[in-house]
Parts: C-alpha cells; sequence; structure tokens
C-alpha cells in the first residue's frame, strides 16, 4: 500500500499537484539528525532529499532530481547510518524517525573516493578534448576528491558511435549511472537504451547494438541533457562555425529560437529563467555574424500558414475523424515518421519556423541582397539536438542549397562565446536585424508547451470570425501538466484541442486517439519534457524547477510585447504583399510547406 501511495505520489508530483496530495494523505514528519544538526523532514524523502533541504550536499551521479526514483548505481552517495553495518546509498535510502546520519565521515570519504576511483580506472583521459570539459560531474567529483585512478582493475573498450545527426554516444566515457537509460525509458517512454553485459563490462547498448541512428531514436537529445559525463553530447558543430567565422569568405547570418533566449545566460552564471535576448544578439554580432535574425519571425510566419492550413482542413471536414498534429518539433515529426507512419497525413505540412525563415534567408532575404544562396552560411541557434537532424532533410534544401547549414545547441552557442572571449555579462542590449527580427509576443510562446496551440488559436479565432478576441491569454493551454485539453469555441463550432509534451506521454496519447477512445480537432505535440525550453540542447541543470522558471520567462515576453498576434506582425504582412501573396498560395506551399516519409522498421528492412 506504501509503494501505491509513494509511486501515484511521484506520477501526480509531474503534473504539478503534489501538494493536494500531501494533504489528502497527511504525510507525517520525522526528526533525523544529519551532521550533528536536528532536522524535521517528511517522512517520504529519501536521505539525499532530505540533505539537499537542509543545504547540505551529497555528491552523486546517478541521482537527478528531474527524474524518477533513483537506482542506487554509482554509490557515489553513500552515508553513514548509526545502527547500519554498512554504509548506505543516500539516493534510495528511506529517512525515519530519530536516524542519524553522517554525510563526511573519514569512512564516507574514503568509500566515495575508492569508488571514484574505480570508475576512473576505466575512464579515457581525454578531458582536454572531450565536449563535456567544464561541465562533467565527473570531472568536478574527481577533482574535489583528489582521485587518483586504480590501475589494473579493469579496461574497456572504446566504441563511438556518430550515425545521429543529433548525438555522440562515445562508451569509453560511460559510468553506468543509467540516467541515459531512465531518461529515455521514464520521460521519452523510447526504451532505445537498456544495460547490458555484466559488472564492470556493463554499459548501456541500443537493441542488438544497432547505431543509434538505425534504432526509433526521435533525435531529442534527452540522453545528452541527462547525462553528467562525456559519454553522449550533442554532435558538435562549433569547430565548422568557428572556421566559417575566421574565413569569413560569406555572407554570415544566424537565427535564434524563442527558448534560447531564457536559457543562454544560465551558460554565464544568470539565474535560470533570466531573459538575456539584447545580450545574445549583441554576442553574436561580436562573434562575427553579418545579421542576426530572429526564428519568432519564422514562428509567426508558422501560425499563418499552419492556421490557415489548420481552418481549410476545418471548413473541408477533414478533422471530424483524426486531427491535425502540429509539426514544428522534429522528434516529433521523426516519431510519427519512425513509429507512426500512418499519421503522416494528419501532421501540418508547414515547415517548422527553423524551416520557413531558413526558406526566406535563402529566398526572399538573398534576392534583396542579390546574391545567390550558396553566397549565404546561415546558422540556427536551437534548444534542441533534433534540429540538427531537421537540418538535413531534403525536403528543407532550397535551390538545391541546404537552408540551415549548421544547427547550434544553446550549450554549443554558449560554448563559442566562451572561447572568443566575448564578455557576455557586460554586454550592451542589442536589436534584431529587420526585416526577418521582428515578431510578436505570440512567436515567443512558441519556446514553450502550449505555445502552439495559443499563438495558433490566437490568429485562427481572428481569421475566422473576423472579430476581436474576447481575451489574449489561453489559460486551458499553459501549464506543465503532461496532457492538457479544451474545448474552444470557434464562431459557433466547437473546437476540441489537445496540448502534450514529453514522448512518453505523446506516445499513450497517439495510441488513444487511434484506438478511437479520445476524439480532437487539433493536437499540438512537443517531443521534449516543457516543450522546448527542456530541449536536449538547453543548458544542463538539477534544478527540478528549471522548466516553469523558463516557461514564465517565455510568458513575461509575451506579456511585454506591444503586438502578440502573429497576424498583426508588419513585417509578416510586407512579406505576404511583396513574395508570397497569401497563405497557402502555390509560392508559400513551394517553399513554407513539406512532405513526409515512411522511415518505420518495416519500412527500414524492406530497403535493405
Amino acid at each position: 500500500m506504501r509503494r501505491f501511495f509513494k509511486n501515484n505520489l511521484r506520477n501526480l508530483s509531474q503534473n504539478g499537484e503534489t501538494n493536494s496530495v500531501r494533504r489528502c494523505f497527511a504525510l507525517a514528519d520525522v526528526t533525523v539528525v544529519i551532521n550533528g544538526r536536528t532536522l524535521t523532514v517528511p517522512d517520504n524523502l529519501t536521505v539525499i532529499e532530505a540533505c539537499e533541504k537542509a543545504g547540505i550536499e551529497i555528491p552523486a551521479l546517478c541521482h537527478h532530481p528531474r527524474l524518477g526514483e533513483s537506482i542506487g548505481a554509482c554509490r557515489v552517495c553513500v552515508v553513514e547510518v548509526e545502527g547500519a553495518r554498512n554504509l548506505q546509498p543516500a539516493c534510495v535510502t528511506k529517512v525515519r524517525d530519530g536516524m542519524v546520519i553522517k554525510t563526511s565521515s573519514d569512512r564516507v570519504k574514503t568509500a566515495r573516493k575508492f569508488n571514484l576511483a574505480l570508475l576512473l580506472s576505466e575512464h579515457p583521459n581525454d578531458c582536454m578534448t572531450c565536449e563535456a570539459n567544464g561541465r562533467c560531474e565527473f570531472q568536478d567529483l574527481i577533482y574535489k576528491y583528489d582521485v587518483e585512478p586504480i590501475f589494473g582493475y579493469g579496461t574497456k573498450e572504446g566504441l563511438v558511435d556518430r550515425s545521429s545527426p543529433a548525438i555522440v554516444r562515445d562508451l569509453s566515457k560511460c559510468i553506468k549511472c543509467q540516467r541515459c537509460v531512465r531518461a529515455c525509458s521514464e520521460l521519452q517512454g523510447m526504451h532505445i537504451y537498456s544495460m547490458v553485459e555484466r559488472g564492470h563490462r556493463t554499459y548501456p547498448g541500443t537493441p542488438f547494438d544497432m547505431p543509434v541512428y538505425e534504432t526509433d531514436c526521435i533525435g531529442c537529445g534527452q540522453c545528452a541533457a541527462f547525462c553528467p559525463t562525456g559519454a553522449i553530447v550533442e554532435n558538435s558543430a562549433v569547430k565548422v562555425v568557428l572556421e566559417e567565422l575566421e574565413k569569413k569568405e560569406k555572407i554570415l547570418v544566424v537565427q535564434t529560437a524563442p527558448s534560447v533566449r531564457v536559457a543562454i545566460g544560465e551558460e554565464f552564471g544568470y539565474a535560470p529563467g533570466t531573459i538575456s535576448t539584447g545580450q545574445m544578439v549583441a554576442a553574436l554580432r561580436r562573434l562575427g555574424f553579418d545579421y542576426v535574425f530572429d526564428t519568432n519571425f519564422g514562428a509567426d510566419l508558422t501560425i499563418m500558414e499552419e492556421g490557415s492550413e489548420f481552418l481549410e482542413r476545418l471548413e473541408k471536414g477533414d478533422l471530424e475523424d483524426l486531427p491535425m498534429f502540429t509539426s514544428c518539433c522534429p522528434g516529433w515529426v521523426n516519431l510519427v515518421e519512425k513509429v507512426y507512419p500512418e499519421l503522416r497525413t494528419r501532421l501540418s505540412s508547414a515547415k517548422s519556423p527553423q524551416g520557413m525563415l531558413s526558406a526566406m534567408v535563402k529566398t526572399y532575404f538573398a534576392e534583396k541582397l542579390g546574391v545567390k544562396p550558396e553566397d549565404i552560411f546561415h546558422v540556427s541557434i536551437m534548444p534542441c539536438t533534433a534540429k540538427k537532424d531537421e537540418a538535413l532533410r531534403k525536403q528543407l534544401m532550397v535551390n538545391g542549397v541546404p537552408a540551415v547549414d549548421v544547427v547550434l545547441t544553446t550549450r554549443e552557442l554558449g560554448k563559442l562565446i566562451r572561447m572568443k572571449k566575448i564578455p557576455f555579462a557586460n554586454l550592451p542590449e542589442e536589436e534584431y536585424d529587420a526585416p526577418l527580427g521582428i515578431s510578436t509576443g505570440a512567436a515567443a510562446l512558441f519556446g514553450v508547451t502550449g505555445g502552439v496551440m495559443e499563438a495558433a488559436l490566437r490568429t485562427a479565432y481572428e481569421l475566422k470570425t473576423g472579430k476581436a478576441l474576447p481575451k489574449i491569454v489561453f489559460e486551458e493551454v499553459r501549464g506543465l501538466k503532461g496532457v492538457r485539453e479544451a474545448e474552444i469555441d470557434l464562431d459557433g463550432k466547437k473546437i476540441r484541442i489537445a496540448v502534450v509534451h514529453g514522448t512518453a506521454n505523446v506516445r499513450n496519447l497517439v495510441e488513444k486517439i487511434l484506438r478511437r477512445e479520445v476524439k480532437y480537432h487539433f493536437v499540438e505535440v512537443m517531443a521534449c519534457p516543457g516543450g522546448c525550453i527542456g530541449g536536449g540542447g538547453q543548458p544542463y541543470s538539477r534544478d527540478p524547477e528549471i522548466l516553469r522558471k523558463r516557461a514564465e520567462a517565455i510568458y513575461t515576453i509575451d506579456e511585454r510585447m506591444t503586438l502578440r498576434k502573429s497576424h498583426e506582425n508588419p513585417a509578416i504582412k510586407k512579406l505576404y504583399e511583396e513574395y508570397l501573396e497569401h497563405p497557402l498560395s502555390h509560392k508559400a506551399h513551394e517553399l513554407l510547406h513539406t512532405y513526409y516519409e515512411d522511415r518505420s522498421r518495416k519500412k527500414r528492412l524492406a530497403v535493405k
């Protein structure tokens, strides 16, 4: 019974309902003594959670506050509990009344150092060139405890998997913490990795040790976001961009996604949720980019096309059986193509904001400059590792050349700025370049789960009814609950909508839709928890409130904007007048819309 309540409390906690559950079951408090301090804490906490509340640091590698119940794999978090014969792992040991705990006794320090030494003995000595250098949790602990490797304990052959455009796996750097396994299974429901072999030879393997890109991996990068070492990192393009910045042979254009501006500051010590738009733009100019554009412009353009497509499908009665799904999340698009190919026709044909803006850069903007598309080197700054995959799609090519030449994650941008020794904190705020840098508050909402739906409703309602919205904010689609649904009155017609984020939640909802258990007209899907604010390329964080803080910053940006509806963007209006004619025009379809392929396992095997 206790396990039932505990598991349900954890599930409800992920939906923001913890406090009501605590009041309902009236969880008791217990008194514990930690390092001589008497503390009162809830009896459902683990030792490591109780210590965190008391401000006492316990090192851990397998434990992460944003993942589910810990597994006690690394044994770095061991503590001494009075009356216990052996040291206890703090991440899985529950507090009890009267418990006396020592977190830094000589015995504890010796054990931690020994366990770290065992891990280090199987770890490659290439920190200087590792992508995780400077943010590696394992590296920090080795330095803190002054650890020397125990040579001869065991060896492990290195295995580097570069098959994916999104991530790189180097199992020689794996410390068996299993965070990648848990992130992929618990958060994303993909189960790409599982622990294989035994003892010190165990490692997180793919099915039949296939290259990760040949599995159903969607490139979301959550495994990389939770890896404490450099065993899984984004497929870095920092050196490619550095080379282009130094050569200066082409016109250098960069675009930045909505959620990057509320996260990039974390790379330089700012509090989570700090809005650093102006400083980020200034830093990009100092890096050497000729033009700094805003992906938010592409988001406004996406709303015009996707919203118009939704209204067209609605009028045709095309949405009575199955809904239209948003298409701006590349992880979700990968999931459809790999796992649910039967839903390809239900995806909006609209390209993502990255795809739309990049198409305008290599056509509309190139024509204004009087240059060829290949004369422009276009970099995209994204919170998402799957965007690296998306940029390589042949459907995104324009006039035979890639619309996006390189995608950098938020982390990679932080690294690039540090490498060039640009004083981010001291930079003045600067504005994006016109015309592809003008946007609305609706576009900023793309950075958080529910934002695409809210932006679409603001425009679709006014385009359909010709009336001003009675309210600008759609509270029904906001929040971090895994699935939110609502019914919207659209000129007398009841429209059922749903918003879902986190691939585990996505798969559950999609299965219900396919079984006809639920019916909607329009569904927004984001593969990562929280949407883009929780993307696999965002700054590393152990803050359990990180998604809420970044989400609040996105809403603040929207509230501060003068223009808050995509169809009111003057630069968008001018683009249609000068170049695209109107939403869903022939030219708009040619440049701003796409198609999808069947990349399911069955199809892949048939091709082979």
